[in-house]
C-alpha cells in the first residue's frame, strides 16, 4: 500500500495527515505538546486511537515505544554509532528482525525484515513541511510502519 503522510504547517506539536494512494484521509498523528518527552496518538479519522507513540526517557540512546491496547508491541531505537546515515531498529512482536536504515543525505529510508525490504520511505525535498512518501509490501503492518517513520522524523529531521 502506498501511503502520503504530511506534516500539519500550523501546529503545536508533531501533527501529521496520512493520506492513502488514492488520496483519502486514513490516519492522523496527533503530538501532545505539554508533555515530558514526545507522546503522539496515532488515530484513524473516527478518532479512534490506534496506537500511541511515547518516548523513552532517560535513556542513552534515542528510544521509542508503540503501545496498543496498553501494551508495548514495538521499540525503536536509533543506532548510535552509524556512519555517513541514520539507522533504527525496530523490535517488534512479528518474526523476524525489523531495522531501517537512510541514506546519505536522510531522505531515503528502506525497512528490511531478516534482509528483505517490507517498505521504502521517500522525503520530498520542495515541501513547506516535512512529506513522506511510504511503500509498504502487503502483509506488513501498516500503522507500525507508519509509526516508525514518524519516530524516524522526529529523530532525524525535528530541526529542519
Amino acid at each position: 500500500m502506498r501511503y502520503v503522510m504530511k506534516q500539519k504547517l500550523l501546529s503545536w506539536g508533531e501533527d501529521f495527515s496520512i493520506k492513502d494512494e488514492t488520496g483519502r484521509e486514513c490516519f492522523y498523528v496527533d503530538g501532545k505538546v505539554f508533555s515530558l518527552g514526545d507522546k503522539l496518538a496515532f488515530l484513524d479519522m473516527q478518532g479512534t486511537e490506534l496506537a500511541r507513540i511515547e518516548q523513552k526517557l532517560l535513556s542513552f540512546k534515542k528510544t521509542y515505544n508503540i503501545v496498543r491496547n496498553g501494551r508495548n508491541v514495538a521499540t525503536v531505537t536509533k543506532k548510535v554509532f552509524t556512519f555517513f546515515r541514520d539507522a533504527f531498529d525496530v523490535e517488534d512482536e512479528a518474526a523476524g528482525d525489523l531495522d531501517a536504515q537512510g541514506d546519505f543525505l536522510d531522505r531515503e529510508y528502506r525497512f528490511t525484515r531478516d534482509g528483505r525490504t517490507v517498505a521504502t520511505v521517500s522525503k520530498h525535498f520542495f515541501a513547506w513541511t516535512d512529506t513522506y512518501g511510504v511503500d509498504i509490501v502487503e502483509g506488513e503492518d501498516d500503522v507500525l510502519i507508519l509509526a516508525c517513520v514518524v519516530v524516524i522524523d522526529m529523530c532525524c529531521h525535528d530541526k529542519d
